[in-house]
């Protein structure tokens, strides 16, 4: 992934983000991951909006973290993510989270998700215009 891949998520690791070892604890990994999904979305064009006002949704149905660094309390974290395959109604996508200090990745993770309509509860087509900005965000050079 290369450094114009998309930020979708800044935050720090904070005390209560620690398990016993005193390393960030793998459910804040997925939660700081969440949120950069949703900023990816958000770019695509899948805002709250456009799910309420449409009756669709998103979900995950596959999903791979590999943990590479430790992350202590007080790490500040990016996060940036491209969409590496888009099909009609599916995209898979990856978020890298690197420790801004050391420019390590701490974690990355590649995802699976599935553009639902939330009435019939299936997969149904992305409109045009989501496809079409999926694709810019596709077409970064990758490393």
């Amino acid at each position: 992934m290369t450094d114009e891949a998309a930020i979708t998520y800044r935050g720090a690791v904070y005390p209560w983000h620690c398990d016993h070892m005193g390393h960030m604890n793998v459910m804040w990994y997925v939660g700081k991951f969440d949120e950069a999904t949703w900023s990816l979305f958000h770019l695509m064009g899948i805002s709250p909006a456009y799910l309420r006002d449409n009756g669709r949704g998103m979900a995950a149905v596959d999903q791979h973290i590999e943990y590479k660094r430790e992350l202590k309390a007080g790490d500040v974290v990016t996060v940036r993510s491209e969409v590496l395959e888009l099909h009609d109604k599916k995209i898979r996508f990856r978020h890298e989270m690197r420790n801004d200090e050391t420019g390590e990745m701490a974690a990355a993770t590649t995802l699976l998700g599935v553009h639902m309509d939330t009435q019939a509860r299936k997969a149904c087509p992305f409109p045009p215009e989501l496809l079409a900005r999926a694709r810019a965000l596709a077409a970064r050079p990758a490393r």
